[in-house]
């Protein structure tokens, strides 16, 4: 056998057909899905405000630090070298920089502050663009967009600590809030013992001499975000589960009594910290009156829930981006991928499962911005836990048909198709698992008529636009009607009733707004008599439409 000359060698280590780096798009311009849900929505010129943005999650820069974010996951230092107690978490700088551009770019309470009509439905399409840099720090981003709807329950703490949290400075650090450009939220409301039933929450609230101040007595199971400003903490006073507001740090300075046990070592969320804390003699002031704490987070609860939506949507588009760019550059048996047939069929699925998501997502953004109509109201009392179950429950299956769709190279953590894997079971999990949703679903429609009222009166915008829509809606009317009559099986089939609640309700958006091809395959796959769930069975339709408008071009 010879020995190889230099020629050979240079031959053997010459790279050839692979798909080259994603980087250097506009994740908001390549985006048609998203850019059309919000001229929709909004308009052509939210649409502009978001391009700076969306070029700067393309670029190299933003997913170099994605990357290096997460290889360097925070650490916790419980004491300084002297014994003090400190409580440290300790993030890489690219940590900071992901969060310092997320903030500067409004998404996190900046539009509670802004009086625009369109305000949240930009910083929805922003997050999601935002996200796909890498997710974990979407977590302290979206707790701090969350707790000021349920802040207002008390003007003196709302107009404390709203402009803060609003503002569009990133500025880190265990110091007192008044000293600081602007401020981060976290939350503790699941104990070891209770989990999602918060009721069953052991922590203690003793009353102070101080009206409103008292100081909290217990253990926090998850805690996000232990490294910011101010807590939302539910714990129970005299009159039963009470909705409490915990700062870091005292008004003199000193750090309140706020113990980090440990950091949880997680599945996914890698870059960011969830922690367990305890509490003895926390000092905390009662956000609305004992024993409506449950009522008066829920609208923190509720605004998260949104961000899962919008964060397992952002996580589909990066997969497909991924998934559709790899097939068009890789080939394979004599052309590109992406001209056979086959994975033709499952990349147009996998765009057409984002769309839907997009869509979605963008409507629940724009029932927060219409909040006052009582139609967007009622609607986002329902649409919220129907996509929060159904989105982020089939973000995990797509997620793992867009990394086969790269093969050996997805299961490879540099191509980064790993990290959205690991991340795609979060938001089901996050904020109520797919039980809890479904039977927010249920109590919704127990409750308060209004919100089924709306869904029908939604989901009817499109009637007579697809007759497989017109059946779907009466089939999943028919359910109901059947379930409510037995309390038993109405709980027994809740998931199945969200589920089709929820496709159908991207069905009614997809015929009312998306281009013909999309709305077909949807209305074809999801809503007809025979789909069975699995990537890259459609029958038909333009499938190379669909997947031409998922698949991203370098500077648009």
């Amino acid at each position: 056998m010879g020995t190889p000359n230099s020629g050979s060698r240079a031959a053997i280590r010459t790279v050839t057909n692979q798909a080259p780096p994603l980087v250097g798009h506009n994740v908001v311009t390549a985006d048609p899905a998203l850019t059309e849900a919000v001229e929709r929505h909004a308009s052509a010129a939210v649409v502009d405000s978001l391009v700076a943005l969306g070029a700067e999650a393309g670029s190299e820069e933003a997913r170099e630090h994605g990357r290096l974010a997460n290889e360097h996951e925070p650490r916790l230092t419980p004491y300084d070298r002297y014994g003090n107690r400190v409580d440290e978490v300790e993030f890489h700088p690219s940590w900071h920089w992901l969060m310092s551009q997320a903030v500067g770019h409004g998404l996190a309470a900046a539009p509670w502050e802004d009086d625009s009509p369109h305000a949240h439905v930009r910083r929805a399409a922003g997050f999601m663009a935002w996200s796909q840099t890498e997710p974990g720090h979407g977590c302290p981003i979206s707790m701090t967009y969350a707790a000021v709807p349920a802040l207002r329950a008390d003007d003196a703490l709302a107009k404390e600590w709203t402009p803060l949290l609003a503002s569009r400075f990133y500025d880190p650090g265990v110091r007192s809030a008044s000293t600081k450009l602007g401020a981060l939220a976290g939350m503790g409301m699941t104990e070891k013992q209770g989990g999602s039933d918060v009721r069953a929450n052991v922590t203690s609230a003793v009353p102070t001499s101080t009206e409103g101040t008292y100081t909290l007595h217990g253990h926090k199971w998850f805690t996000s975000a232990p490294m910011n400003d101010v807590f939302l903490v539910l714990a129970q006073a005299t009159g039963g589960v009470t909705c409490f507001v915990v700062p870091r740090v005292l008004p003199d300075g000193s750090r309140n009594q706020l113990d980090v046990v440990r950091l949880k070592d997680k599945l996914g969320n890698r870059s960011n910290a969830s922690s367990e804390l305890e509490l003895d003699g926390t000092v905390a002031h009662r956000l609305g009156d004992e024993g409506r704490g449950v009522r008066t987070i829920i609208e923190m609860v509720a605004a998260t829930r949104l961000d899962c939506v919008l964060g397992s949507t952002s996580l589909m588009r990066r997969a497909v981006s991924e998934a559709s760019w790899h097939a068009a550059h890789r080939s394979a048996f004599g052309s590109l991928l992406v001209d056979k047939p086959l994975m033709q069929n499952v990349l147009a699925d996998l765009a057409v499962e984002t769309e839907a998501a997009t869509a979605l997502a963008v409507r629940l953004a724009a029932a927060v911005d219409g909040r006052a109509d009582p139609h967007e109201a009622a609607l986002r009392r329902i649409a919220l836990p129907l996509a929060k179950f159904w989105v982020c429950k089939r973000t995990p299956a797509m997620v793992a048909e867009a990394l086969e769709c790269l093969g050996g190279n997805g299961y490879v953590e540099e191509s980064g198709m790993p990290l959205l894997y690991r991340e795609a079971p979060l938001n089901s999990v996050w904020e109520g698992s797919g039980n809890v949703n479904a039977l927010d679903v249920l109590r919704a429609l127990g409750r308060e008529p209004e919100a089924l009222d709306a869904w029908i009166t939604e989901v009817g915008r499109a009637r007579g636009g697809d007759p497989r829509l017109d059946r779907a809606v009466e089939d999943t009317l028919a359910l109901l009607g059947t379930l409510l009559g037995d309390p038993v099986q109405l709980e027994v089939q809740a998931r199945r009733l969200a589920g089709r609640m929820a496709a159908v309700l991207q069905g009614s958006l997809l015929v009312r707004f998306a281009p013909p091809e999309v709305a077909d395959v949807f209305c074809a796959s999801r809503l007809g008599p025979s789909y069975d769930g699995t990537f890259g069975a459609l029958a038909g339709g333009d499938l190379r439409a669909i997947v031409g408008r998922a698949t991203p071009t370098l500077g648009g």
